[in-house]
């Protein structure tokens, strides 16, 4: 997949120009790229357009306009957009109040990797997860995590032929199962997948 160069950002000036209907866009856009593991859970999709409004917002914030700074910002986000044979994700775990934020992070060590997709009645597929850098200790897990998911070519056939896509997570602290994926964003996500001959 087409991974951002310095020429896909807007300058700083127009992107103040251009950032509140840019930022209209992407939100509609990430709607149909989310989705809900129960009630404390949400696995948020990113690709191309998320990864660009990311890193014209830390731009923006940063004042970064110098080219060096620039390909900073481009080096740790362009990993985050998949490659067409895999979903990247970020996985956030949300808990209002921070004594129970606490609690259940130390209950849900490893949860990262108990997440899994399955496309039909094919394998569950688990995530490679935090690939940047380390998220957990013994003691407790981070409250998020980037997520790599690597599918087969069959899977990307029957995902692009309108297979239904499930997700879930089988944690013992915290097990939960999607039905079918809607049709809005299962669409959203096949069109990250490429049919590789």
């Amino acid at each position: 997949m087409n991974k951002l160069h310095r020429e896909d950002l807007m300058t700083l000036e127009k992107y103040a120009q251009e950032r509140l209907d840019f930022r209209k866009q992407v939100i509609a856009h990430k709607k149909n790229r989310q989705v809900s593991l129960g009630p404390n859970a949400t696995l948020y999709f990113e690709d191309r357009l998320t990864m660009q409004y990311q890193v014209q917002e830390m731009l923006r914030i940063e004042k970064i306009f110098e080219i060096s700074g620039i390909d900073e910002e481009l080096e740790a986000y362009n990993p985050l957009i998949p490659d067409g044979t895999n979903w990247k994700a970020t996985f956030m775990l949300e808990f209002e109040d921070e004594d129970e934020r606490r609690e259940q992070l130390a209950r849900l060590v490893g949860v990262e990797r108990k997440i899994w997709v399955r496309v039909d009645n094919q394998d569950k597929v688990y995530p490679i997860a935090n690939e940047d850098l380390e998220r957990e200790t013994e003691d407790k897990t981070s409250a998020v995590h980037f997520l790599r998911f690597e599918l087969s070519a069959p899977m990307i056939e029957a995902a692009k032929q309108g297979a239904d896509l499930f997700m879930g997570v089988e944690h013992e602290n915290y097990s939960h199962e999607t039905g079918a994926l809607p049709e809005n964003t299962a669409g959203s996500l096949v069109s990250d997948l490429a049919l590789r001959h």
